[in-house]
């Protein structure tokens, strides 16, 4: 008997997950023959390469080629979808493949960069820590068209700023957040119960003030996304 409650709970959940995926797609201003398994891949793959403003200056810089792109954010996006702490650099160039496609170029530099540093053994890297403040740089799905296996994806991007919680000593305690863009300009001030779909609503609310940008995306054979330009 417990373990049907167990199971029914747990189809609940996911019944409840499919609903809100399928709200959040409907809520989109403009999907073009996109599946609901599509937009999955194109959010996660978005989130692999979206990273923090302090490292790379943007958290997505635009470019017209990836070979174009800003170096610091290309390794630094490598580096955090390397799963260990230490690496070779076959495993760097494979990941950086893996990430920006067959038509990324680009070789990592033999003596390391910030946040990658040499080690001793031969071709041995290991990631190191890098500060990052109380502001999380994120973005919101709002528009996908498709064209065959070319995705173009309209984002909008946000920053939550936590510092009104940051000095709290009782973690469970509420407190603001502010919803930034990416000027740095506060726009709202929200409550840190609030859901990342009611944020999301309210920014959409908000969306003159925020800043928009454009994803060209492919996929591959593999089933694999890949970024060819950001405008």
């Amino acid at each position: 008997m417990k373990k049907m409650v167990v199971l029914i709970i747990i189809l609940a959940i996911i019944f409840a997950g499919m609903v809100i995926r399928r709200n959040q797609i409907q809520s989109m201003s403009n999907i073009n023959n996109v599946s609901a398994e599509e937009v999955n891949l194109i959010e996660e793959y978005i989130s692999k390469i979206y990273m923090w403003s302090e490292v790379s200056g943007e958290a997505l810089p635009k470019f017209e080629d990836i070979n174009q792109a800003n170096e610091i954010w290309i390794w630094q996006v490598v580096k955090k979808n390397l799963e260990e702490e230490k690496f070779s650099y076959e495993q760097i160039e494979k990941k950086a493949k893996e990430l920006f496609g067959d038509n990324f170029q680009k070789k990592f530099p033999q003596e390391g960069i910030e946040g990658i540093i040499t080690k001793e053994e031969e071709n041995q890297y290991k990631a190191t820590s890098i500060i990052i403040d109380e502001k999380e740089d994120k973005f919101l799905l709002y528009n996908i068209g498709k064209n065959e296996n070319q995705y173009i994806v309209e984002i909008v991007e946000y920053i939550e700023d936590y510092i009104e919680g940051s000095n709290l000593e009782d973690e469970t305690q509420e407190y603001n957040i502010i919803l930034r863009n990416i000027q740095n300009e506060e726009i709202e001030k929200v409550k840190s119960s609030l859901s990342d779909i009611q944020k999301k609503e309210i920014i959409k609310n908000n969306i003159d003030k925020y800043t928009k940008k454009k994803i060209i995306l492919n996929k591959k054979d593999d089933g694999n996304m890949v970024v060819t330009k950001i405008e």
